[in-house]
């Protein structure tokens, strides 16, 4: 990390995090946040879902909720990027304050509530997205719509023609009873639709689902079954969770997801068994407490194809995925492993 961006990150922790994150995209808007681009070798290029990855370190929605720093963020070292979660209609969200920083822990807490722009604002957005960099849009529901799983498909209809895969989040724990959706017979009827709709697309994208980390064994036996009969393209695991794992400072016990350093093992754990409940049929991305290559290369071996990550760049920067992506295409080297794919799931019992 340069002198630079230390001070930033200096300046911008003395700020409100929500203040501060809004800073962090004009920043990333004035070209204030140089990038050389997405880090690229014949070792970190990745397949996921038909999607050909310079490498397989992701940006995780809500990032960019509105899609407006698609251009210099393209710029940065991912290999893929998740805008959103976009609804129907326009929502402010809940009230603030709703993002609250546990530095102590790495961690942040969340309870935002989908605020965005709307899917029409954002689709006009996407369709000027800039080319070459693989783009996918976080799908979300209206807090107040009268049908939720009409919600998924109608943000779809809007923007799929301007993205190159789509994520179902009925994971957010910060919209009252969406996690509902998770269960057998409403997951099937949200998936079928989504997947009719992408069916009616002149370019059909891939359709993630995106899960919590917080299932039990038989939930999550059912999200496996489910996805596999539905025709997904793959799965994100996890959302963030609502426990409190021996947290520390004023924030600990705040409403809403967690996200950061103490999701690391949960989420593996959940990313590991879903792997061998889906036979590898399935490709997964693992997302949840990754801020350093050893970490990602571990998702990666519980697992997942790619990653994502958020919540670590509040503490490491912007310059941390060209780290991630350097420091994996080292371990991948180290333990002669020509390819990611090679490495998928090459250490997944040590989490089960």
């Amino acid at each position: 990390m340069s002198l630079r961006e230390k001070l930033g990150l200096w300046a911008l922790h003395r700020l409100d995090p929500e203040d501060a994150h809004g800073l962090a995209i004009k920043a990333l808007q004035s070209g204030l946040v140089p990038g050389d681009g997405p880090v690229r070798s014949a070792r970190l290029r990745t397949r996921l879902a038909g999607l050909d990855l310079p490498n397989p370190i992701g940006l995780a929605a809500g990032f960019d909720k509105n899609a407006t720093v698609l251009e210099p963020l393209s710029q940065q070292a991912f290999g893929f990027l998740e805008v959103g979660g976009a609804t129907p209609r326009p929502q402010e969200g809940n009230p603030r304050p709703r993002l609250f920083r546990l530095s102590q822990d790495r961690a942040i807490i969340n309870r935002f509530g989908f605020n965005n722009d709307g899917a029409p604002a954002i689709a006009a957005r996407l369709a000027e997205r800039p080319k070459g960099a693989v783009i996918g849009l976080n799908l979300g529901a209206n807090k107040d719509s009268a049908d939720r799983s009409h919600d998924y498909v109608t943000v779809l209809e809007t923007c799929g023609a301007h993205v190159d895969f789509v994520t179902v989040n009925v994971s957010s724990p910060n919209t009252e009873n969406l996690r509902d959706l998770q269960g057998r017979a409403a997951l099937w009827a949200l998936l079928t639709g989504v997947v009719d709709a992408r069916g009616r697309m002149p370019r059909p994208v891939p359709v993630f689902l995106k899960i919590a980390p917080d299932l039990t064994e038989s939930e999550l036996a059912d999200i496996a079954d489910v996805a596999l009969g539905s025709s997904v393209d793959g799965i994100v695991a996890t959302n963030t969770t609502l426990a409190r794992p021996g947290l520390h400072g004023p924030h600990a016990l705040e409403k809403g997801g967690l996200s950061g350093a103490p999701l690391f093992d949960k989420s593996t754990r959940i990313l590991a068994r879903l792997s061998e409940m889906t036979e590898g049929k399935l490709p997964l991305i693992g997302v949840g407490g990754i801020s350093t290559p050893r970490q990602a290369y571990e998702k990666i071996r519980a697992g997942a194809s790619a990653v994502q990550v958020y919540s670590a760049l509040v503490y490491d920067g912007m310059s941390l995925a060209r780290r991630l992506a350097e420091g994996l295409d080292d371990l991948l080297a180290r333990d002669g492993f020509s390819t990611v794919a090679e490495a998928v799931g090459s250490g997944r019992d040590d989490w089960l």
